[in-house]
């Protein structure tokens, strides 16, 4: 059951991490420029990009979503969408 989680987990940050990089692609920005922008480490912006990090908490999502000039919400509406309403995080029965 715990490795179903974390690579149910695993999706959840690679996916998320898909999504960063797009906008940011959008945007026409560097990881440096929007991770100065952004109060945040070239390192953190990266890992989160590539889906790397282990765990994303609420505050990165925040200015993640800050330096994408989106608000939090729409980032994981995006993020829901991409994964399916069939995925969960919770144990299936």
């Amino acid at each position: 059951m715990q490795a179903e989680f974390n690579s149910k987990r695993m999706k959840l940050i690679k996916t998320l991490g898909e999504i960063i990089r797009a906008h940011r692609l959008k945007l026409n920005k560097s990881i440096y420029l929007i991770s100065a922008e952004s109060s945040m480490s070239k390192s953190t912006w990266r890992e989160a990009e590539l889906g790397v990090c282990k765990d994303i908490n609420l505050t990165t999502i925040w200015k993640i979503s800050e330096g994408l000039e989106m608000q939090a919400g729409e980032l994981l509406n995006e993020l829901s969408k991409k994964l399916g309403k069939d995925f969960t995080l919770a144990e299936e029965e």
